[in-house]
């Protein structure tokens, strides 16, 4: 029986439209969006995304990738951004993929992944079935969640679920 996906047990919140021009949910991930060492050639670069139908008393976005069948007992986090500004409802491929942070808003944060870095880190799990991604896209009635970069995936996750309006994801796969 796979792990539960990590919003399956959080409060019910109205759904955001969350949509790709790189993923598909249910479908393979591409390889621009594989890891690039712990035996992985991938490019590493975080997925285009795009939203809608957040509502109106919404001040900021956060953005989340997370396996939940990482074996860790904890899953693992992929990609912690947070404090998007209310005004985007999209981010380019690369956004999230470091040093560039290409089309990355002024005033987001990246917080520390599970790599240990403050970036995007793609898919990379051991040999057999195919893990889940879960692509998450947050809508938040704080402009900050208060929290800085060095804060851990998990407090970051506590503050963005006590500040959720509306939530949306995409849900590809990815083994080897």
């Amino acid at each position: 029986m796979p792990a539960p996906l990590p919003h399956e047990h959080l409060p019910s919140v109205p759904a955001l439209v969350v949509e790709s021009d790189d993923l598909q949910d249910g479908e393979r991930l591409n390889d621009l969006h594989v890891f690039n060492d712990w035996g992985m050639t991938g490019q590493n670069l975080s997925p285009q995304l795009r939203w809608s139908g957040a509502p109106a008393e919404t001040r900021s976005y956060a953005v989340t990738c997370f396996d939940p069948d990482a074996p860790t007992g904890s899953g693992f986090w992929h990609w912690v951004l947070f404090d998007l500004p209310a005004s985007v409802t999209e981010l380019p491929t690369g956004a999230g993929t470091a040093p560039e942070f290409k089309g990355l808003p002024a005033g987001a944060v990246h917080a520390r992944n599970d790599y240990g870095t403050k970036d995007y880190g793609g898919a990379a799990p051991p040999p057999g079935d195919p893990h889940r991604y879960v692509f998450t896209v947050h809508a938040l009635g704080v402009e900050s969640l208060g929290v800085d970069s060095g804060t851990s995936p998990a407090v970051v996750g506590f503050n963005i679920t006590a500040n959720t309006l509306a939530r949306g994801h995409i849900i590809p796969h990815y083994g080897v």
